[in-house]
């Protein structure tokens, strides 16, 4: 099943043009709709760079094929691997212990199942954190949360440059996408990006060994949801993300168009939070699969000389660590009517609590083997 036959498109042209307001207003609210209905869209945006995207896998490619005891030097588990390297089996699928989780997977229906993850073995990922953030103007509660960025050694030249660049659109994009999704649900434009103004955003590619791991139905990255407030993504050189539609329950193989400039966004549990529940974090995986071993053996062919890793491009964008986050009533109110809708996947109404968002992140972190 293609993504683009079940996800909605929204089309981020119309909100930055000077077209009508009815015509904006119509494209706010389909991408809050989608939200709530799929906990994942699709994003036009017109503005984004392919070749922006290559050069940026291709570096972490390099990157990522360089021996393991040279890219532990760019580890910082001190600081919950929240910037830098993080190597493969060391982040755990949170879904693996976590009761709701299971409950989840147990009411799919059993062909629309993830891979089995109860050995709750680490993933056979690496990972790489770029923060992207304007610092706070006041002493933050959260600084390991807030820290400096890495600089890889062999790389000094141009990393800072070429995550830069691809972060920048991905960050346009999906603060775009939230001033829309504010005002689809009724609230004002700013109310997601002022609370995330200040927040620990990440350009965040996820880096699997294909040479090592390229066996069909090995698990990547075991079934999740994202802890931040949205998920972006671009183009990935190697299919094997799937994503579960709130809707239906039904997994959706995702399938970039070979051209177009989109990007898939989900939504995390920030955003869950702060709408109480009307916006769902959506669930995913990512696995070797039928059309992954097509590619690669298609790319060995085109690219020998390549590395076959899988990059993910991926960004999380946070609301800020000090922000109070707590449920917004008109929202959580819009959730209880929406759920009777839905298909329930889960078997009791969580209970969104306040708190500060950075306690919220480390809470999510201590679930992955990420902070002690």
């Amino acid at each position: 099943m293609s993504s683009f036959a079940t996800l909605p498109i929204i089309d981020l042209d119309v909100f930055l043009s000077s077209g009508s307001k009815e015509e904006r207003d119509e494209e706010c609210s389909k991408a809050a709709h989608a939200l709530i209905t799929f906990g994942a869209l699709i994003l036009h945006d017109s503005r984004i760079e392919e070749e922006d995207n290559i050069n940026f896998l291709n570096l972490l490619e390099d990157y990522f094929a360089q021996p393991d005891e040279t890219l532990r030097r760019d580890e910082r588990p001190e600081l919950g691997y929240q910037v830098g390297a993080t190597l493969e089996n060391t982040e755990k699928p949170k879904c693996a212990i976590h009761e709701p989780c299971l409950d989840v997977i147990a009411r799919l229906d059993p062909a629309e199942r993830p891979l089995d993850i109860s050995a709750h073995n680490p993933d056979p990922k690496c990972r790489f954190f770029w923060r992207m953030s304007e610092h706070p103007p006041y002493e933050t509660a959260f600084p390991g949360i807030n820290s400096s960025n890495i600089i890889p050694e062999a790389f000094h030249d141009h990393w800072e440059s070429t995550l830069e660049k691809w972060g920048k659109s991905m960050k346009e994009a999906i603060e775009d996408l939230a001033q829309m999704t504010a005002l689809g649900l009724g609230l004002d434009h700013s109310a997601f990006t002022d609370a995330a103004k200040y927040g620990p955003h990440l350009l965040a590619p996820t880096a699997s060994d294909l040479r090592k791991y390229g066996t069909k139905d090995t698990i990547l990255a075991g079934f999740h949801t994202d802890l931040n407030f949205l998920t972006i993504h671009g183009r990935s050189r190697y299919p094997g993300l799937n994503i579960w539609a709130r809707n239906t329950g039904k997994r959706i193989p995702v399938v970039f168009p070979k051209e177009g400039k989109f990007l898939l966004v989900q939504a995390g549990k920030q955003l869950e939070h702060i709408t109480g529940g009307l916006i769902k974090a959506g669930y995913h995986e990512v696995v070797v699969n039928d059309a992954t071993l097509t590619t690669m053996a298609s790319r060995n062919v085109a690219y020998p000389d390549r590395p076959q890793i899988r990059i993910s491009s991926t960004f999380f964008y946070h609301l800020s660590s000090d922000y109070d986050l707590a449920p917004i009533p008109q929202l959580s109110e819009k959730a209880k009517e929406h759920d009777r809708g839905l298909l329930d996947l889960t078997a009791d109404q969580p209970v969104y609590e306040a708190m500060k968002v950075g306690h919220q992140v480390q809470n999510e972190l201590r679930h992955i083997a990420l902070m002690a």
